[in-house]
C-alpha cells in the first residue's frame, strides 16, 4: 500500500515512520523545507523513545520518503492522513485552516479513489467540511474521483508513542454512510492488519462519534490529573499525604493508577488546546461544561502552586536569590516546552526578583 502523511510533525512523523516499518510505502510531506531536509539527512526534528530507530532504516529501505511536494506524495496514494496543527484561536476554538488548506490541496491532487483521513484532532463536524473542500476543489478542476473522508483519531502519547502506535489499546475508524464507508473500511482494515494479528483492535462508528472520542479521552484524562492537584490541595492543609491517598484509591479496578499523580499541572500540546476545544464547542451549542471548564480552572491554578510555595518560605519578593529547575519539558522523555508549567513558574520567579 502506499500512503501520503500531510504534516511531519509530531502526529505525522510517528505515524509516517510506524507505517513504513510494517512495510507501507509512506511519504512525509510538510511545506517547512528546513525541516524537510533534516529529516532527509536523519536528522530528528523531536525527541521521542525509538523513533529514529524506524526511520533510519525505512527511509534506507526506500518506503519511508520526505518532500515539500505535497501533489506527487498524493499522486497514487491508497490512503492521505492529514496530520497539521489545530492551534487554539482566540476564543478557544480549534483553527482548522490548516486542515482545510491540506483538503484543498488533497482536492486538487487525487487521481483515483482515496480515502482521506483526519488524523488530526478536529472538532465535532470537521470532516462535512473536509468533505466540501475536496468536493469544490474536485469540481474546480473537472475531476469525478470518488473519495471518503474518515475520522481517525490519535491516541499517542509523546514519550511512549511508538509503542502506542505499535500496541495500541484501540484503533477508532469513523467511516462515513453508504458505499464510500463500506470501501474505505475495507482499506483502513488492510493498512491496519498487521497491528491486529492477535485479537482485532477497531472500534467502528459514525464520522462525529470519532471526532468526539478523541476530545472526551483528553478531557478524561485531564480531569483525573486536576482532580488529583485539587485532593493533594486538601491533603496539605488536613495533613494527609497524597502519595498515600494515591496509592489508596488507584488500587481499586475500577479506578486505577495512570493518570492519578499530583503535579504542577498538565501541558503539553495537546491537552490544553483540546480542552479549550471542547469547552468551546459545548458554549457554541449553548452547554456550559461545568466539569471541563473547572478542569481548566485547576490546571491555572496548579501552574502557580510551587511559586506561592516559594513566596510562603521566603517572602514575596525574591530579589537576590538563586532558583534551578530540574524538570522543563512538559512531561517525561521529549523535549516539548509547549504549554509547560515550567514556563509560567520561571516567568514568576524572574518577576519577583529572583534568578
Amino acid at each position: 500500500m502506499k500512503i501520503a502523511v500531510i504534516g511531519s510533525g509530531y502526529v505525522g512523523l510517528v505515524t509516517g515512520a510506524c507505517f513504513a516499518d510494517l512495510g507501507v510505502h509512506a511519504s512525509c510531506v510538510d511545506i517547512d523545507e528546513a525541516k524537510i531536509k533534516r529529516l532527509r539527512q536523519g536528522d530528528i526534528p523531536i525527541h521521542e523513545p525509538g523513533l529514529e530507530a524506524l526511520i533510519k532504516p525505512a527511509a534506507a529501505a526506500g518506503r519511508l520518503q520526505f518532500t515539500t511536494d505535497l501533489r506527487q506524495a498524493v499522486a497514487g496514494a491508497d490512503v492521505v492522513f492529514i496530520a497539521v496543527g489545530t492551534p487554539s484561536d482566540e476564543d478557544g476554538s480549534a483553527d482548522l485552516g490548516y486542515v482545510l488548506a491540506a483538503a484543498k490541496s488533497i482536492g486538487q491532487a487525487i487521481d483515483g479513489f482515496t480515502v482521506i483521513v483526519d488524523k488530526s484532532t478536529v472538532p465535532v463536524g470537521t470532516a462535512d467540511k473536509v468533505t466540501q473542500t475536496i468536493a469544490t476543489a474536485l469540481r474546480e478542476r473537472g475531476a469525478t474521483h470518488e473519495f471518503a473522508v474518515v475520522s481517525n483519531p490519535e491516541f499517542l502519547k509523546e514519550g511512549a508513542a511508538v509503542n502506542d502506535f505499535m500496541r495500541p489499546d484501540r484503533i477508532v475508524l469513523g467511516l462515513p454512510f453508504g458505499a464510500p464507508g463500506t470501501r474505505a473500511r475495507e482499506v483502513m482494515d488492510r493498512l491496519y492488519a498487521p497491528l491486529q494479528r492477535n485479537h482485532p483492535r477497531t472500534i467502528y462508528m459514525d464520522v462525529r462519534s470519532a471526532e468526539l472520542t478523541k476530545y472526551a479521552a483528553n478531557a478524561m484524562l485531564a480531569t483525573r490529573i486536576s482532580f488529583m492537584n485539587e485532593l493533594a490541595a486538601l491533603a496539605s492543609v488536613v495533613g494527609a499525604d497524597i502519595e498515600s491517598v494515591r496509592q489508596g484509591i488507584g488500587s481499586d479496578s475500577r479506578i486505577g493508577f495512570d493518570f492519578l499523580y499530583a503535579g504542577t499541572g498538565y501541558g503539553g500540546s495537546c491537552f490544553p488546546k483540546d480542552i479549550r476545544a471542547i469547552a468551546h464547542s459545548g458554549r457554541e451549542h449553548g452547554l456550559g461544561l461545568e466539569i471541563v471548564q473547572a478542569v481548566q480552572s485547576v490546571n491555572e491554578r496548579q501552574k502557580t502552586v510551587l511559586v506561592r510555595m516559594v513566596k510562603e518560605r521566603f517572602g514575596a519578593d525574591l530579589s537576590g536569590r538563586t532558583f534551578a529547575l530540574w524538570g522543563l519539558a512538559f512531561k517525561p522523555n521529549t523535549d516539548d516546552m509547549r504549554d509547560a508549567p515550567s514556563r509560567v513558574i520561571i516567568r514568576s520567579l524572574l518577576d519577583a526578583g529572583a534568578r
